[in-house]
């Protein structure tokens, strides 16, 4: 397995997901720990001069005007973890809480910070032992950082809250001890360094991304598979047509189905038919798919500088020796960067449901109705569709934008705040909601394949048919009704595991994402 060194820029996207989610080791360079030896002598520096300094040697937020003594700096550090930690709701998923630890060992490790190697040690052991705080996903409000669900994290570091470790969600100190650790003393400043930064929703948000990317791909061939059995044309994907409205996401998503289709005899078999366009859900599917991906592509970009810049304050430079105040905790680049993959995911489950009412509907295909033979007595795939239809319904109510939003905080002092990590949240539960209505999508795609008459089931195209084969493997046909949760929840487990859009991809070529 391979070790990435958390310390070192620039950090991938891949890296946090390899750490979140493959359990990668984690390490730390010679260079980094100096990095942060020299600023930490530096506040220790400070603290012992009783210069003023934000959050180390005064109160946070409307209280930065109390000073705190040398001798009570610790205990400052240690309230600001506990007062802090005010979250609610269900615990954030293991593999993002592992990801906000990697990002935030990475930001501390830029030498901004003031933190102790000391601390940030703890962190890697964490990551490398697999302990892993229960941190509640709501009460960020995304400005000043992710102050609540950052606090929690840093509980288990002093002994208190809770982790899981082994299966099991045990007490924080009792965590320490499995690993060999004792409760840690917090320095100067290092309570605050510890909960000031976007790296809760910039590894919500990582991790999104990675899973939209796949999820764009599936898009293009659910899109393809429908096209096919509702004897469409890939006429309409002819790399002239996009050239000429050459966004990148277009682009690519026409070459995809172009090349998931290639060889298809089912295409070839209708080439000279009396229909002259297909409906919009087919034919200007690369201008649909390509949006989204093009919206996918720049929630990247803008997660790429995030995750490799510093959002705590304040700031030091140990090159002039001073001490800066700023704002980098803001969540806004992200909130708004949220909100446009929000978007772009809705949509993609926007238009395969559409697909899906084609397919059912046989007023709209030559298929039977609802997917199934002897229609009356079996119902098919009618209550499927339904289910889609509220899935993409449920989206249209999370898809509003969360950074037009905000209520001030902190005795008004914080009175503009981005709402980054409930846009994130919300990006998340709707590309979940999103595989599902693509698997309904390809379960129905692959039921018409078995039901075209024989003089249409011909070969179908490259890539299509690799997916119908393995959907086949694992999902028999529907001859009459069964329980289709069941088969819903498998054809979700083919899309995120990535063995369909791998197996394609063996076939096809790789598949383009815009980016």
């Amino acid at each position: 397995m391979r070790e990435i060194y958390l310390d070192q820029s620039p950090l991938r996207l891949e890296d946090v997901t390899a750490v979140a989610r493959e359990n990668a080791r984690v390490a730390f360079s010679n260079e980094g720990r100096q990095r942060v030896a020299k600023t930490r002598e530096l506040i220790a520096k400070w603290v012992h001069e009783k210069k003023v300094i934000y959050g180390v040697t005064t109160g946070f937020g409307a209280l930065c005007n109390v000073t705190i003594s040398e001798e009570q700096a610790g205990i400052l550090q240690e309230n600001i973890l506990m007062s802090h930690a005010s979250g609610v709701g269900d615990p954030l998923p293991i593999d993002v809480v592992r990801g906000i630890m990697a990002l935030r060992v990475h930001d501390l490790s830029l030498g901004y910070s003031g933190c102790r190697m000391e601390t940030l040690d703890y962190l890697l052991r964490f990551l490398n032992a697999r302990v892993t705080p229960v941190v509640p996903e709501k009460g960020s409000v995304g400005a000043s950082g992710d102050l609540a669900p950052t606090a929690h994290l840093g509980l288990v570091l002093i002994g208190r809250g809770e982790a899981f470790y082994q299966g099991r969600r045990i007490p924080g100190a009792e965590a320490l001890q499995a690993i060999g650790l004792k409760p840690l003393p917090l320095g100067p400043g290092e309570g605050l360094a510890l909960i000031n930064g976007t790296q809760v929703m910039a590894a919500i948000g990582s991790l999104v991304v990675q899973d939209a990317v796949r999820i764009s791909k599936i898009a293009d061939i659910a899109c393809a598979m429908s096209l096919e059995v509702l004897m469409g044309s890939n006429t309409e994907f002819d790399p002239r047509i996009h050239q000429l409205r050459p966004h990148p996401g277009q682009i690519a998503s026409a070459d995809n189905m172009l090349r998931l289709t290639a060889e298809s005899e089912i295409i070839a078999s209708h080439s000279g038919c009396a229909r002259v366009q297909d409906a919009y859900t087919l034919r200007c599917s690369p201008q649909i798919h390509g949006a989204s991906k093009d919206a996918v592509a720049h929630a990247g970009r803008v997660l790429s500088i995030e995750i490799n810049a510093t959002t705590t304050n304040p700031l030091v430079f140990t090159d002039t020796q001073e001490i800066r105040l700023g704002g980098n905790f803001h969540g806004q680049p992200l909130a708004m960067a949220a909100d446009y993959l929000s978007m772009g995911l809705a949509e993609l489950g926007g238009v395969s449901e559409r697909r899906i009412e084609r397919m059912v509907n046989p007023q709209l295909s030559e298929l039977p109705a609802f997917l199934v033979k002897e229609g009356g007595l079996n119902s098919g795939f009618m209550i499927a569709q339904y289910t889609a239809a509220a899935l993409v319904s449920e989206n249209k109510v999370l898809t509003h934008p969360a950074c037009v939003d905000s209520i001030p905080t902190s005795a008004n002092k914080e009175d503009h705040v981005s709402m980054g990590t409930i846009a994130f949240r919300q990006s998340r539960e709707i590309l979940e909601n999103v595989q599902k209505v693509l698997a309904i999508e390809l379960l129905c795609a692959a039921q018409a394949y078995d039901l075209l008459t024989e003089e249409q089931a011909l070969r179908s195209g490259k890539g299509t048919r690799i997916a119908y084969q393995l959907i086949r493997e694992e999902i028999p046909y529907l001859e009459r009704d069964r329980v289709l949760g069941d088969d819903i929840e498998a054809m979700v487990q083919l899309i995120r595991d990535g063995r369909l859009v791998h197996e394609v991809e063996q076939a096809a070529g790789p598949l383009g994402s815009g980016s």
